[in-house]
Order: structure tokens, then C-alpha cells, then sequence
């Protein structure tokens, strides 16, 4: 007994030092990147005071700080803890404690950047608390942080009061859209880069609290009864992998629509860059050190001496990063804010230039890449051909053809998101219905040939104690409730082709086009709606439910008719779609709206349709190798039977036809003998 509290002594010490660290390199983080880039310099006109100045981006670094510990918990216990266990509760509970403090943090922030935003005279007269309530519901600004504070509030009572997987799961859902209102803070909604920005920013902070919260958790949870100090180490680092790639790719996207070019990097907002990335290599180094040395070795006193060592370094680094994050926040960007002092109805509109006319060579030229869905395809090639790979080395075959459809539908999707279509599906109504088709018919249909689901459960290994990994959450989702209902042929149908009417002709269209949130939903929904469709049809990955190739055939032949429909339909409009958008965005090139809006009728009526009948053809195809397997079948088996079953039933209709003639006979006799 006193040998477990002489070891749990230095453990708790190491814990508590820790935390400290974090706390003391954040602050001296903050600090010194505030005093460098002057964030909390005094304003030339309406200045709020020093307080204000200095305390806006010490309270933002904490609301980070807290923002980690809820989403890096729920994310580490989710892949790496075992449900109703003490450990798996532990993380929930300082899950539920970071999202506490985030809360109070972002409803403080809201109120700090009321003060620097507004200046006005602190009181409690009824006028200024009329004057915080207009800057909370009618800002952008004030209305993301009020529902920032609204997640976090509810993420509270959700990470303490549900402690089973899926509720847990949900939280964590929750706590990464949590992540989208402090994305458009800063200087990211403000640039002639929004879109870049605000993706770029939200990735990098996803990735950094994941990163970061799930360290904190393994700082606190080691040596914990319950806890695999090894198996727990190893699955952090793979999560802290990731969160590395998604860090380092957002964050030199983020520096290069910040800077607008390398000469900047001289100017106080560089040299703050610079550290962040001297800071973000050297936690690289040391998370390869441990991964590759150190976690072979876990569980003598030694490498627990260095664990420690090298844990709480990456600590301190992670603070320094984190301190000088938040002071970044504060630091204009040398490029200024442009899309303030925009002057053509396409800048006001889309906070870009107008581009120039869509020739022939902008269809190989043009480019405006989505970080997110660049990421996105960058992981899905990476892990299925990780998983070919593990596949080849253990002498197990995965076809090749799967493997090139997969890589086909990836690279297609990066084109379609960040090349000519993404450049100009803004202002050509005909090139935004090119991309809508391509998102929810082509890449579904090379996707779907992959397998990636069945490729995933062969490479991926199963896990023996109870806590969930890649395969096992994959399993989960596919025998989940909600999955049963949405593959299920009709259903997927369903969603397939209302989803298309309902978004061109309800407000979802405008929504896409004003908001940015709204244009990634556009993209996700219609890719995940044409995968479950095609799915449904030609998949090869398991499902609850698949119709008979009859059924699949007159199933998609009615969808072919209703997409077909809609076509027409958009080319029979006799006023303009979004008028707002397309109609006012100044363009001096290429067809009218009207004929440009009758060419994308035309699209989805004509080259929509090539995806579809691709779809036929490969169900007939499928339906005659079908029957052709079962014929083979058959005669392997009557070989093997010598055609017994053939024998039984020839005999079997010579029996009835015996009886028959019996029963004839016996009719006549009966007659001739009356």
C-alpha cells in the first residue's frame, strides 16, 4: 500500500505540473506575441482602454484552452477509452468541466469585443444593455459568439449527464460544430480569401484542440487504474498524427491568404507566423521521438521518466503555440481587409474579383481550391491505399480496379471542389448545375466501385478490449438504426431526387449562395445522397437490404425520369433563379443569366443522365453475372451430386404421372362396370 502512494505521489505531481505548464507557456505566449505584433497596442480612435485590449486576447487563449479540453476528451475517449469504465468517465467529466469554462469564457469574450468593437461608456442603465442585446442578435460578430455560448452550455450537460457511445459521439459532433462560429472570428470573415480563411482556420483549430485536449487528457489519465498506459499512448499518437497533417496543411493556407506573400513574413504578424511554425516543428520532432523510441518501451521506471520529460515538453510547446495563436487573433494581417472596400456587385457578392471569361483554357488554368475538401480527399487516399497496402503485405489480394476507381473519385472530387467548376459555379449558373452533378452521380459511382467499407474491415484490426477503433466504429455505423433506414433502396431513391427539387426550388439555393456554411452543406449533402443512392444499386460493401436486380432497374429507371424532369423543368423557368445572386453580379461575359440558367436545365436534363445509364449498365451487367454464378452454382453442385437432385425430380413427375394414369384407369373401370 505505501509503495502505491509513493508511486501515485509523483504521478499527481506530474499531473499538477502539467497543467501549470500549459498555463505559464500560454500566458508568456500571449504576452510576448501581444507586445511583437502590437495586438493589444492602444486604438488611434476609440480606444477601449488597456484592460479591454489586454484581456480580450487572454480570455480568447483560455476559451481555446477550454475548447480543447472538450473536444480532444470526447474525441481520445471515443477512440481510445472503453465505455463504463472509470477512465472513459473521467474524460467525460473533464470534458463537461472544459465546456463549462468555454461557455463562460465565450459569453466573456462576447462581452470584451462589444467593449473594443463599440467603446461605449460601461453602466447599468437600461440603454447599454439594449445596445449589448442589438450587438448580440443583429451583428455577425455578437450573433457567433452568443451561439458559441449556446453549444458550449449545452455540451456541458450533455458530456456530464450521457456516458454511453453514441450519446458521447453526439457530444462530440456538438463540440466540433462548436468550432464553426469562432472560425468566422478574427480577420478570416473580413479578407478577400473568405472562404479559404474561414476553412482553413476551422481545421486548424479542430485539429489543434483535438491535438491538444486529447495530450491534456494523457497527461491526466496516466497511470490511472484501468488505463493501458501503452495501448492508450499509441492510439493518442495516432490521433496527434493527424491532427498534425490537418494543423500544418490549414495553417500555411491560412498564412498564405494572410501574408499575400513572403516579403511579409519581416512585418510583427510574420515573425508571431514564424514561431507558430518553429513551435509546430519542433512538437513534430518530438511526437516522431516518442511514436518511434519511446512507446516500445513504456512500462519500466526509466521510460516513465521520459515520458514525463517528453510529455510536459510538448506541453509547454503546445502553450507557447496556443498563447501565440491567440495573439494572432488580435495582430492585422498585412494583406488588410480588401472585402471592406469592395466596389463591383461581384465583391460585394462574393468578396472576390469578378474572373475573367470562362474560355476554353480556364478549364485547365482556373483553380480555387477547398481546403476542406482537399484535406478530406487527402485522407481518403491515403487510408485506402494504406489499407491495400496492409492488405498486400499479409498476402491477402484487393482488386486493382477498385483500388484506380477509388483514386479516380478522390482526385475528381479535389477538381470539382477546387478547380474551374469551384472558380465559377458562383457566377455561371450552367457551371454551379455542372458541379451539382458531378458531386451527386460521378464521384458517387467511382466512390462506390472502391469498396472502401469492405476494404476498411479487412485492413483495419480488431480490437480485444472493449474500446472502439476504426473497424469497430465502422461496424457500428453500418448495423446502426439510422443506416438500416437510410440504404434502404427506396429510402436512398427518395433522398436522391427530393433533395433535388427541394434545393433549387425552396431558399436551400440561396442559402448555399449567400452563406458559407451553406455551400458546404450543398456539397456534403448531394455527395452523401448520390453514394447512398448508388450504393443502393451497385454497391459492393454490405447493407441491410438490396432489391433484386428487377426491382433495382425499375427503380432507377423512375429516378432517371424524375431527374430528366427536373431538367426540363429548369429550362422551362421564365424568371431567374437566386435573381439576387445571378442576375446582379455585373457580368460583362458570356451568355445572359437567363440563357446561362436554360444551359443548366440543359445539363441536368443531357449530361446528368450519362452518370445514370452508366448506373443501368452496370446493373445489367451485375444482374447476368449474377446468373451466371448461380448456373455455375447448380452444376458444380449437380457435379458433385451426380445429379441427384435432377434424378429426385424427374422421378417425382413419373410418380404423378403414374397416379395419374392409375387414377384414369380406375375412373374407366368404375364407368364401363355402371
Amino acid at each position: 500500500m505505501n509503495s502505491r502512494a509513493a508511486t501515485t505521489r509523483p504521478r499527481a505531481t506530474y499531473r499538477l505540473a502539467g497543467v501549470a505548464i500549459l498555463a505559464a507557456a500560454s500566458l508568456v505566449g500571449v504576452v510576448a506575441s501581444l507586445l511583437v505584433g502590437g495586438g493589444a497596442a492602444p486604438l488611434l480612435l476609440q480606444d477601449p482602454g488597456p484592460f479591454v485590449m489586454w484581456a480580450t486576447p487572454i480570455v480568447k487563449l483560455v476559451t481555446n484552452l477550454a475548447a480543447a479540453a472538450m473536444l480532444g476528451s470526447l474525441v481520445l475517449a471515443l477512440f481510445a477509452l472503453r465505455s463504463g469504465e472509470k477512465p472513459f468517465d473521467t474524460a467525460l467529466n473533464i470534458a463537461s468541466i472544459g465546456a463549462a469554462v468555454f461557455t463562460v469564457c465565450s459569453g466573456f469574450t462576447a462581452f470584451l469585443t462589444f467593449m473594443a468593437a463599440f467603446n461605449p461608456r460601461l453602466s447599468i442603465e437600461r440603454e447599454f444593455g439594449a445596445q449589448l442585446g442589438r450587438y448580440l442578435l443583429e451583428t455577425e460578430l455578437g450573433l457567433s459568439w452568443l451561439i458559441t455560448t449556446i453549444f458550449g452550455s449545452v455540451i456541458t450537460v450533455l458530456a456530464f449527464a450521457w456516458r454511453s457511445w453514441t450519446p458521447t459521439l453526439l457530444t462530440a459532433v456538438l463540440a466540433a460544430a462548436s468550432f464553426l462560429p469562432l472560425a468566422t472570428q478574427g480577420h478570416s470573415g473580413e479578407l478577400s480569401g473568405h472562404t479559404v480563411a474561414v476553412n482553413s482556420i476551422f481545421l486548424h483549430t479542430v485539429g489543434a484542440a483535438v491535438w491538444l485536449g486529447g495530450l491534456l487528457l494523457l497527461v491526466l489519465l496516466r497511470g490511472r487504474a484501468g488505463v493501458s498506459d501503452g495501448r492508450l499512448v499509441s492510439r493518442y499518437s495516432s490521433l496527434a498524427i493527424a491532427a498534425f497533417v490537418v494543423v500544418a496543411v490549414s495553417g500555411v493556407t491560412r498564412s498564405i491568404v494572410a501574408l499575400g506573400d513572403w516579403s511579409q513574413l519581416w512585418t510583427p504578424y510574420g515573425a508571431i507566423l514564424l514561431a507558430k511554425v518553429v513551435l509546430l516543428c519542433a512538437m513534430g520532432l518530438l511526437g516522431v521521438w516518442y511514436r518511434a523510441r519511446l512507446i516500445p518501451k513504456l512500462g519500466g521506471e526509466r521510460p516513465a521518466r521520459w515520458f514525463w520529460l517528453l510529455v510536459l515538453g510538448e506541453v509547454a510547446l503546445m502553450g507557447l503555440a496556443s498563447g501565440a495563436a491567440a495573439a494572432l487573433a488580435r495582430t492585422p494581417p498585412p494583406t488588410g481587409e480588401e472585402a471592406a472596400f469592395a466596389q463591383t456587385p461581384a465583391e460585394v457578392l462574393t468578396r472576390s474579383a469578378l474572373p475573367p471569361e470562362f474560355t476554353i483554357d480556364r478549364w485547365f488554368t482556373a483553380w480555387n481550391l477547398d481546403i476542406l475538401w482537399l484535406v478530406a480527399a487527402g485522407f481518403g487516399l491515403f487510408f485506402y491505399l494504406a489499407g491495400v497496402w496492409r492488405l498486400h503485405r499479409r498476402g491477402d489480394r484487393w482488386p486493382i480496379h477498385r483500388t484506380i476507381f477509388w483514386v479516380l473519385g478522390m482526385l475528381l472530387l479535389v477538381w470539382v471542389t477546387g478547380g474551374p467548376i469551384n472558380a465559377y459555379q458562383e457566377y455561371l449558373f450552367s457551371v454551379h448545375m455542372l458541379g451539382h452533378m458531378m458531386l451527386s452521380m460521378a464521384i458517387p459511382l467511382l466512390l462506390v466501385s472502391g469498396a472502401p467499407i469492405t476494404l476498411a474491415l479487412r485492413a483495419i484490426h480488431k480490437r480485444d478490449d472493449g474500446t472502439r477503433g476504426g473497424r469497430e466504429w465502422i461496424m457500428w455505423a453500418v448495423h446502426s438504426p439510422f443506416a438500416r433506414i437510410v440504404t434502404h433502396p427506396f429510402v436512398a431513391a427518395a433522398i436522391f431526387i427530393v433533395s433535388l427539387w427541394a434545393f433549387y426550388f425552396t431558399d436551400l439555393v440561396r442559402w448555399s449562395m449567400y452563406e458559407h456554411l451553406g455551400h458546404e452543406w450543398m456539397v456534403a449533402h448531394f455527395l452523401i445522397s448520390g453514394y447512398l443512392f448508388v450504393m443502393s444499386l451497385i454497391g459492393a460493401d454490405p447493407v441491410p437490404y438490396r432489391l433484386p436486380y428487377p426491382g433495382r432497374l425499375i427503380t432507377l429507371i423512375a429516378v432517371m425520369a424524375m431527374h430528366a424532369f427536373f431538367g426540363v423543368a429548369i429550362m422551362m423557368q421564365e424568371g431567374l433563379m437566386v435573381a439576387d445572386w445571378f442576375g446582379s453580379m455585373g457580368r460583362t461575359w458570356g451568355p445572359t443569366p437567363m440563357e446561362d440558367q436554360y444551359a443548366g436545365g440543359g445539363v441536368a436534363w443531357s449530361i446528368g443522365e450519362i452518370p445514370t445509364l452508366i448506373l443501368a449498365i452496370t446493373v445489367a451487367i451485375q444482374w447476368s453475372r449474377s446468373d451466371t454464378k448461380l448456373q455455375k452454382r447448380r452444376d458444380r453442385h449437380a457435379d458433385r451430386t451426380g445429379d441427384a437432385e435432377l434424378e429426385d425430380y424427374n422421378a417425382r413427375l413419373a410418380a404423378l404421372a403414374e397416379r395419374d394414369r392409375m387414377r384414369a384407369e380406375r375412373e374407366k373401370l368404375r364407368a364401363e362396370q355402371r
